[in-house]
């Protein structure tokens, strides 16, 4: 669908809803996706419109207000009335976004059970936070609205400790390391985040754990929480993390970026029970690095 702006100085978001048969809020996340350009390029929902204006809106992208259920395989750390720790495998989607509803992490905690926290909507129920698709590794989900607000809180104040293993290529020089750069997003890609002045900021702590010829292990302590952090720090040192087919090798395999999420520690929201936990490295990755010692 094309439409020509017939009135300026209005916010593109706001413009559409009187347009065409379609919610300002599914709008704002259609703009947010790349769903609408305007004079062929991505713009932010709160863009002024001009005169003449050409509005290209892709209408291939499909919504559902409820989470169909799946019975999918579930590796459940621990579970209790008010969360969930889950155990993530590389491959699988998060939340459902951009018109795909099928096969995440939401469609198989829906099928475990109905209680869940709609803090962040129907699409994202129990998700506090989240990872990449390719990344692996422990993660918190809230069953309840009161520990949702209260694991948001946490993660926000930096109450949640996040430990991250990932094999870099190349030969890091330093033990440790500390990346303080900010990130947004890309004007280039819409679908990469980079290093940027006016970036929002970003830390992230290093220790190198084991070097070997071509590689480096190393473990990862966030400070902040920004989209692909870790991934887009590591390629701006110049060590991106080994099969990342965004930031790194764009041959990788399907297995994506060696980037696991590998301790979390936190307060338990309703309880205040000091918690723990620690995932083992998926078989693919650990299985590299025992060929990686045989060389």
């Amino acid at each position: 669908m094309q439409l020509i702006v017939d009135e300026e100085n209005v916010r593109i978001d706001k413009y559409l809803s009187t347009k065409v048969d379609y919610s300002r809020e599914l709008i704002t996340k259609m703009l947010n996706d790349g769903y609408v350009l305007v004079n062929g390029k991505i713009v932010k929902p709160s863009y002024k419109t001009k005169l003449n204006d050409t509005v290209d809106i892709d209408e291939s992208y499909k919504v559902q207000s409820d989470v169909t259920p799946e019975d999918m395989p579930l590796n459940i750390v621990y579970e209790d009335d008010d969360i969930m720790v889950i155990d993530k495998p590389s491959g699988l989607v998060v939340h459902p976004g951009s018109g795909n509803f099928e096969h995440t992490l939401v469609n198989a905690l829906k099928y475990h059970t109905d209680k869940l926290s709609d803090v962040g909507g129907s699409e994202r129920v129990g998700i506090v936070h989240r990872l990449d698709k390719d990344t692996s590794g422990l993660m918190l989900v809230a069953k309840s609205n009161k520990a949702h607000e209260i694991l948001a809180d946490d993660f926000k104040h930096k109450r949640v400790y996040r430990e991250y293993y990932a094999l870099l290529v190349g030969n890091f020089p330093s033990q440790t390391a500390f990346i303080d750069a900010p990130i947004k997003r890309s004007k280039e890609n819409y679908n990469k985040m980079a290093v940027m002045e006016g970036g929002k900021a970003a830390r992230t702590n290093l220790k190198v754990l084991k070097r070997y010829r071509d590689y480096t292990l190393v473990s990862l302590v966030l400070e902040t929480g920004r989209t692909h952090q870790i991934r887009v720090h590591m390629a701006y040192i110049g060590y991106p993390v080994f099969n990342d087919p965004v930031y790194g090798n764009k041959n990788a395999t399907e297995f994506g970026q060696f980037l696991h999420s590998k301790i979390l520690k936190f307060t338990h929201p309703i309880t205040h029970e000091k918690m723990e936990f620690e995932s083992k490295l998926p078989a693919y990755f650990q299985e590299f690095l025992d060929n990686l010692d045989k060389d």
